[in-house]
């Protein structure tokens, strides 16, 4: 019998011990025990007090101080031929995460960590709330755009300190900053077009296109970069041309009488203008910049980035498809192919630049970030759009290399130890990390994993991303994840983060994103607006400005803003499919852009006659046009109010770039 009592006695005690562990961690009546007494009893924790905890000895310390890790693992080369993430992997529970043998997990979860996110973040956020920030977001991109009305139209861009206009920088040519963007065309104007159309302005929407139409000219002497040009301004002309040509007229009546299609004429023109850029190049990649009146400078460089070359086949494609001319998305097609066909036959990856003439890399950096993001980008996009088979193949492959050779961090967003997902800069051809850093241009990425279906992955990137923006109210140009400091540190109103966040808004209708977009909205009212409209932080730290308010700010930030919050937007609720360019403007997704009569001449050996002039050379026809629609699941209603990211990762994220 003494054995009996001995069991009997042991159970008691762990009763006791229960009950003890009960009311002072606060899982009883509060008596205010938990905040008094920071008790260890061994459960594991995230972070230590000196540092972060090794995911493989649990050790405590900073990279870099004796005993400590050697650094995150962002550091450490991934698994080569292993893309992160792959589903059925299995995983183990984070540290500091309840598992089920953990005490707090049939108390669901309480007791587990940190629930100052859950308090800010999760529940429903109030549709007079919600209402107050769309207007937020209208009065926003009101308040910039007369402005530049009345202070800077014809010319370019706002000066928003001082109230006046820009355009080409004519006394030094070699200003590429300005001069690659401002054509003297009213580019802010022109690129927000369709801005208007989408705020239901179609009263003002109608003067801007008939004083486009009335005082635009690009028979001008500017040397533009033909990448800008194209998704700024031709990109800009054929979305506010469907528009207005759209028999539904989803946005109001934004029709125009008497119009025949002279903003499409127009785009026409300064494509023509364009195309000089793709002669006389061996490779068939395109010079980066070209003289809309006398073409291909004699100066020019033999040098241009992947994302400039390689990004201008949505908007030459649409424009050839509505005018029944193959040339124009023959040549960005072919610039594609041309830049596919010289990635690393090790890694798949490609470099950020390229020389048009040899084909040889110059820069053989491969990342998200800038001169590759929108290359990417547009692989996937012009397949939405065209339907082209080799178009979703082409993306498919270079995703795979994005995942086995760039990504860094564990293996899952939401579960598991170690260091949050991270996409790192490699060399192209081995793979291994070149800097630590990245730049704010990156953070487009987490839609575009939206539009595949990775979602949660594009959930924790876009946790880090926000993090930064939390730490600084904006976003550094170039942020050092090793030192926890930003590398530049201006910010020019840039739109990625919002994009970002709108798209994954509308995947996961998560409230999350409305807060994420309402802070985003505040510090851009609270650190750069002025006296005309909203300034390029020059100085993330100190809030120092610049004079300078990018048309994008317009197109981009302003209208991702707006959507973000305006739920019964006809974007979301005419029943048509819309998808958005690189510079945000929108195209409506419809079988008339899937039509090209010309297939018949897409071929490989279609080429140039002696003087550098392309000419046609028919070959069968090879893909059929197909249907790139798919059914996306919905939303779990228990993720629906709950955090995207638990809070321990959240808080993890948040020590990783310096906030606590």
């Amino acid at each position: 019998m003494q054995w009996r009592a001995l069991v009997l006695g042991l159970v008691l005690l762990r009763l006791g011990l229960h009950g003890v562990l009960w009311l002072v961690f606060g899982l009883g009546p509060s008596m205010g025990f938990y905040q008094r007494f920071p008790l260890s009893f061994g459960f594991q924790r995230l972070r230590g007090p000196d540092g972060l905890l090794s995911p493989a000895s649990g050790s405590v310390g900073r990279p870099g101080v004796p005993g400590g890790p050697p650094g995150p693992s962002w550091l450490q080369p991934p698994a080569v031929g292993v893309a992160a993430g792959r589903p059925g992997t299995p995983r183990r529970p984070a540290r500091g995460v309840c598992d089920p043998a953990h005490w707090g997990y049939m108390l669901g979860g309480r007791g587990c960590g940190p629930d100052e996110y859950e308090k800010r973040y999760s529940g429903a956020f109030p549709p007079q709330l919600r209402a107050q920030m769309r207007d937020l977001a209208r009065g926003m991109f009101v308040f910039g755009y007369d402005n530049y009305m009345a202070h800077a139209f014809p010319q370019d861009e706002l000066n928003p300190i001082h109230c006046r206009g820009r355009g080409p920088d004519r006394g030094d040519p070699s200003n590429l900053n300005i001069n690659d963007v401002l054509g003297n065309y009213s580019l802010t104007l022109v690129d927000a077009l369709d801005t208007l159309a989408i705020m239901g302005n179609s009263s003002e929407f109608q003067k801007a296109v008939k004083l486009v139409i009335n005082t635009v000219s690009f028979d001008k002497d500017s040397t533009v970069q033909v990448f800008e040009a194209t998704i700024r301004v031709l990109g800009s002309l054929l979305s506010a041309h469907r528009i207005i040509t759209d028999s539904k007229q989803p946005f109001g009546d934004m029709a125009i009488k008497d119009y025949d299609n002279e903003l499409l004429h127009m785009a026409h023109d300064l494509a023509v203008r364009l195309l000089p850029a793709f002669e006389n190049t061996k490779t068939g990649i395109p010079y980066p910049r070209v003289n809309l009146k006398t073409g291909v400078p004699p100066d020019s460089n033999n040098e241009t980035c992947t994302a400039g070359a390689g990004s201008l086949l949505v908007e030459f494609g649409i424009l050839s498809r509505l005018l029944g001319d193959s040339t124009f998305e023959w040549v960005a097609r072919r610039a594609v192919k041309a830049l596919w066909n010289l990635r690393s036959n090790d890694t798949g990856l490609l470099g950020n630049v390229v020389n048009i003439q040899t084909g040889d890399w110059v820069g053989k950096q491969s990342g998200l970030g800038a001169g590759l993001d929108s290359f990417y980008e547009y692989l996937l996009k012009s397949y939405i759009l065209f339907g082209e088979k080799e178009d979703l193949e082409m993306f498919n492959a270079a995703y795979q290399s994005i995942q086995n050779y760039l990504r860094r961090g564990r293996e899952a967003c939401n579960e598991g130890e170690g260091d949050p997902p991270l996409y790192v800069n490699v060399n192209m051809f081995s793979g291994q990390l070149m800097n630590t850093w990245i730049d704010s241009l990156q953070a487009f990425f987490p839609g575009l994993q939206v539009l595949i279906g990775d979602v949660e992955d594009a959930i924790c990137l876009h946790a880090f991303y926000y993090a930064i923006w939390k730490r600084y109210g904006a976003l550094p140009e170039r942020y050092n994840w090793q030192l926890q400091a930003p590398d530049v540190l201006f910010y020019p109103l840039r739109p990625e983060l919002v994009e970002s966040t709108y798209l994954l808004y509308q995947a996961t209708k998560n409230p999350f994103y409305l807060h994420v977009g309402m802070d985003i909205l505040q510090s851009l009212e609270k650190y750069t607006k002025v006296k005309c409209g909203y300034a390029t932080l020059h100085h993330v730290i100190d809030k120092s400005k610049e004079d300078r308010m990018e048309s994008f700010f317009l197109s981009e930030t302003c209208k991702y803003l707006y959507l973000l919050f305006d739920e019964e937007n006809p974007v979301h609720k005419s029943g048509s499919k819309y998808m958005f360019t690189t510079e945000g403007h929108i195209v409506s997704v419809d079988k008339h852009l899937r039509e090209s009569p010309w297939k018949e001449f897409f071929s490989e050996d279609r080429g140039q006659d002696q003087e550098g002039k392309f000419v046609h050379r028919p070959k069968p026809q090879e893909l059929k046009v197909l249907n790139s629609s798919s059914n996306c699941n919905r939303v779990p209603d228990e993720r629906r109010y709950s955090l995207p990211l638990k809070s321990i990762y959240m808080r993890q994220i948040d020590q990783m770039v310096g906030l606590i």
